[in-house]
């Protein structure tokens, strides 16, 4: 006799550099989803979510916090787990890269690719982004900076082990060509195989210059490489290579993996590398989804515009936040967030569409009928037409969520709430009861079952407003023993049940309230200075005297700036994408000039230009002045 199908639904594990935001919140929302509604249709589901905790990164915030990592990341895991938990997430397991469940299985991989010589010991030497956990090869660099958030590397040499990640290139990009289902949105596919057939450099998978990570077994100078690390978590928490693998033999491979669109690279190319090298199956499915923003603005915390789910379930509840981020954007786009959006789209669908659909049928069957339902009788001739447009649009509900689209999933199901309202105002019940038409109870049978079936379906989307319906509907038996399959037949609800009418399911926002709470935005930053700090740092007026390019460094230019009497300094910038060495003499710019010196390419640089910054650094432009105040006067 076989079991039900498995169906294995992982979020990517979060990096604990701060609080949950939205933009996790989304993800995590969306695979709950995803793994609601396969239980709903049957499935035996395993649906992982985790934390990602170590790494430079992580080290260096916990020091400037007065904190040890480990106390650091505990307070962080614990802020995810409260919001998950505020937001109804049904997850099986919460895998955590401290635990020492995960720590053997990474250092069994570890030793297994290297006994094969798929790992290998050498030395590294070359870019490295600290917040993004990434080495880019200088080709990659993007303006000199990560291509991932522009923001600056640093030049890295040290020992290190590496990955024969070119070894796989061929294969990647075979797979990748026989698997077109394998990465989603195909705009991600396109762009991850040019990656792979622009060739891919052997990745360096340890580190000596910080402690805070899985040591290498036999190398303990070195920690495991935190991508390489948070990537096997997938595995690690189904127990494989340990002699408790029975959830790793019952579910792996996993049908879909859930990830933001900036970490599909590590996804899509290291981690399948990793199991071909493992000889282990591939992942059937990874779905790349897009970013939010804040009012057209990209989320920060320099900005003050993260915005906290948790205080907007708080405020509007939990099945208001749910449905507004699985409803506004299709899955797999950008989406913004605004206090005006969110309020109207709950305005409209939730409380217009549904709440008053729910509210004209039982007060309909109450005052019509006493309160109880009654067998159809005779047809009206806009039946046929409603059932339809209900059970297909139910029928839809799966096409959508296999192609991993939510919002169309959604969108089907109001089709039916859409063409229950209509159908109120085609029949026109109150004039039937006026008339005693034998009609009334066909039409107030109609209107309670189309609720019945959008209840149903609304089972894996939001967690407390389909009992809710169950309840004023007045059915008996559980809303839990209902299957996705109950949603697809049309007369399942039975007559003479008992309505149950009570408050307003999604009473409507009121514009005033809009007005009076604006968008919950995230503390000011935690960096902030006091003056007396500000002081501190020397600002003086600077006379570009030369400017010639650095051999080798098509970025850097070496300039000699004269900062007043007996103060001539040389200083080395990043700013040839933007400036001729000729234009750039005579200018008069703003130097830190009590800065610590630093070597850059072997040359020493004595101070700091300022320069402004797009966020893509797409354009540069240095703070200068007109020239009329000497060199070395104190900008203050």
């Amino acid at each position: 006799m076989r079991g039900r199908p498995t169906y294995y639904v992982t979020t990517p594990i979060y990096y604990v550099n701060g609080p949950p935001h939205i933009g996790h919140a989304y993800t995590t929302i969306a695979a709950d989803c995803l793994a609601r509604f396969k239980r709903h249709q049957g499935y035996d589901v395993h649906f992982l979510t985790g934390t990602d905790e170590h790494g430079q990164k992580i080290a260096r915030f916990a020091q400037t916090q007065g904190q040890t990592p480990q106390e650091y990341v505990d307070g962080i895991v614990a802020a995810f787990k409260g919001m998950w938990q505020q937001l109804e997430i049904s997850y099986d397991d919460f895998i955590r890269t401290t635990e020492p469940r995960h720590k053997t299985v990474v250092q069994e991989v570890f030793q297994r690719l290297l006994a094969q010589d798929d790992i290998y010991l050498g030395h590294y030497d070359g870019w490295y982004c600290t917040p993004c956990e990434s080495f880019w090869p200088e080709g990659q660099l993007l303006e000199g900076n990560c291509p991932d958030c522009q923001r600056p590397v640093e030049w890295v040499r040290e020992e290190s082990y590496f990955f024969r990640l070119s070894k796989y290139q061929d294969r990647l990009l075979n797979f990748f060509q026989g698997h077109p289902e394998f990465l989603e949105p195909q705009s991600r596919r396109h762009e991850m195989m040019n990656f792979i057939a622009g060739g891919l450099e052997d990745l360096c998978v340890s580190r000596t210059t910080f402690s805070w990570g899985i040591p290498v077994l036999g190398s303990p100078e070195h920690v495991v490489y935190v991508w390489l690390d948070a990537l096997i978590n997938y595995i690690s928490a189904l127990g494989a290579f340990t002699e408790n693998d029975e959830l790793y033999r019952k579910y792996w491979p996993a049908d879909i993996h859930l990830v933001g669109k900036e970490i599909v690279r590590f996804h899509t190319v290291i981690w399948p590398a990793v199991l071909m090298a493992l000889d282990l199956p591939l992942p059937k499915r990874v779905f790349g989804h897009g970013w939010w923003t804040v009012e057209g603005e990209k989320m920060s915390k320099s900005r003050g515009n993260v915005v906290d789910p948790g205080e907007l379930a708080g405020e509007y509840g939990v099945d208001a936040v749910r449905y507004f981020l699985l409803r506004e954007v299709p899955f797999g786009s950008d989406g913004d967030y605004s206090r005006s959006a969110f309020v109207a789209r709950v305005n409209s669908d939730l409380a217009n569409d549904l709440g008053n659909l729910l509210s004209r049928t039982t007060a309909m069957i109450n005052k019509f009928q006493g309160g109880k339902l009654q067998a159809p009788q005779e047809s009206t001739e806009y039946d046929a037409w409603l059932q339809e447009e209900c059970i297909e649009g139910a029928r839809a509900v799966k096409t959508a969520m296999d192609n991993l689209a939510p919002h169309q999933a959604l969108e089907q199901i109001w089709r039916g709430v859409n063409a229950a309202n209509k159908y109120i105002e085609n029949t026109a019940p109150w004039a039937l009861s006026r008339e005693g038409s034998e009609k009334l109870p066909t039409v107030l049978y109609h209107m309670a079952e189309s609720l019945r079936i959008a209840a149903v379906l609304l089972v894996p989307f939001l967690p407390n407003l389909p009992g809710k319906i169950w309840q004023q509907l007045g059915i008996e038996s559980p809303l839990e023993s209902q299957t996705y399959e109950d949603a697809l037949s049309w007369g399942l609800l039975p007559v003479d049940t008992q309505i149950q009418r009570g408050e307003p399911i999604f009473p409507r926002i009121e514009e005033e309230e809009l007005v009076e709470k604006p968008v919950k935005t995230a503390r000011l930053p935690e960096n902030l200075i006091a003056i007396d700090d500000f002081a501190k740092v020397e600002l003086r007026l600077g006379k570009v005297i030369s400017a010639e390019k650095v051999q080798g460094a098509d970025k850097l230019l070496l300039l000699q700036v004269d900062l007043g009497p007996d103060d001539q300094r040389q200083i080395v910038a990043g700013i040839a994408k933007y400036y001729r060495c000729e234009e750039l003499v005579g200018k008069t710019v703003v130097v830190v000039a009590n800065l610590k010196p630093a070597t850059l390419r072997g040359i020493r640089s004595e101070g700091m230009l300022i320069a402004a910054s797009t966020d893509n650094k797409k354009q540069l432009a240095l703070l200068s002045v007109d020239g009329s105040l000497p060199a070395g006067s104190r900008i203050s």
